[in-house]
């Protein structure tokens, strides 16, 4: 029985005798695939996660639903499930991303309550309940820089000396990202993955979530591949997050310039990972449309390497690796 028929099979037997029809509910980066249920007697709609057990583990949606679910953020409620097959019946968040709803007007508010969710979520942090965001892990998607974006999208082999400055520059990353206080991440914080929903907003895409940088979903959010802000804004955002995680008690630096520069430099491993990441999902999975986003990202990397001396090795060889970007200039 191939995969459709084996989905519609469990459907008809999840659902008893209603009658419904299938649409696409979103596009996803990975091996799943989310299809809206319709019900012909009117009834709200479903979403049904489709996983490929070969490719894909439902077990840490369903824990990570449930332990934000008990931060008492607003993600998809699980109907029914079939872990062996693959197979998750959700709640529908609707079809209106924060990506489709921001706006000038928008920003503030919905910026306002995704931050609250995050501190939410934060909050409620336990080591020992999700995997570590350890340095193995760190070193792996910084390494997608190298092997996808560098030799894979542009062809190049760095040499000696390039290598050495990749390196000098992973040991800075390094550093940074793991001295940093760790909480719950979600890992994928930003404007597709963040619903317009009552409550606001609603939470998908959350089932790689770890125990790590403080920082990290925070540059997820405000440093988004996929939308930009001015830089006074973002600052604005950073220092509302800031004096609201102190209140709260989170071990954020005490000193607003210091967290400021563990955001930084957390988004510079998150930026080098994205376009490793997005050059993969290209030249491996023929999904080019993601290169449209990547010169969002390398301006969020540059920018940071300008600002930080000790990423100036990584700014010379982002230079020499495509020596016209940084005559382009870059506006927020």
């Amino acid at each position: 029985m191939d995969r459709s028929a084996q989905l519609q099979q469990w459907l008809e037997s999840t659902l008893g005798h209603a009658t419904f029809r299938l649409t696409s509910a979103s596009n996803d980066a990975s091996f799943r695939r989310y299809l809206r249920i319709h019900f012909d007697d009117g009834r709200a709609s479903l979403v049904v996660m489709d996983a490929p057990p070969a490719q894909e583990d439902c077990r840490p949606y369903v824990r990570v639903a449930a332990l934000f679910a008990a931060a008492g953020v607003h993600v998809p409620e699980i109907h029914a499930q079939d872990l062996t097959a693959g197979f998750l019946l959700l709640s529908d968040l609707g079809d209106t991303t924060y990506l489709k709803a921001l706006d000038e007007s928008s920003a503030d508010r919905l910026y306002g309550d995704a931050l609250d969710a995050l501190l939410r979520i934060q909050c409620a942090s336990r080591p020992g309940t999700l995997p570590e965001y350890g340095r193995e892990l760190l070193l792996r998607e910084l390494m997608l820089f190298p092997d996808w974006y560098c030799a894979r999208q542009l062809g190049r082999e760095l040499n000696a000396a390039q290598r050495q400055a990749l390196e000098t520059s992973f040991t800075v990353l390094l550093g940074n990202n793991l001295g940093q206080p760790k909480v719950y991440v979600h890992r994928d914080y930003h404007s597709r993955n963040l619903m317009l929903a009552q409550p606001n907003p609603g939470i998908l895409d959350f089932q790689d979530a770890v125990y790590g940088p403080i920082t990290y979903d925070l540059v997820s959010l405000l440093r988004d591949a996929y939308i930009a802000w001015p830089e006074e804004r973002v600052l604005d955002w950073c220092a509302r997050y800031w004096e609201r995680a102190r209140r709260a008690g989170l071990p954020v630096a005490a000193d607003f310039a210091e967290f400021y520069r563990d955001f930084e430099l957390m988004g510079a491993q998150r930026q080098l990972k994205v376009l490793g990441i997005f050059a993969r999902l290209c030249w491996r999975d023929g999904k080019d449309g993601y290169l449209r986003d990547q010169p969002l990202v390398m301006r969020y990397l540059r920018r940071a390497c300008e600002r930080y001396r000790e990423l100036a090795p990584l700014a010379r060889l982002l230079d020499e690796l495509d020596p016209q970007a940084k005559t382009l200039g870059y506006t927020f």
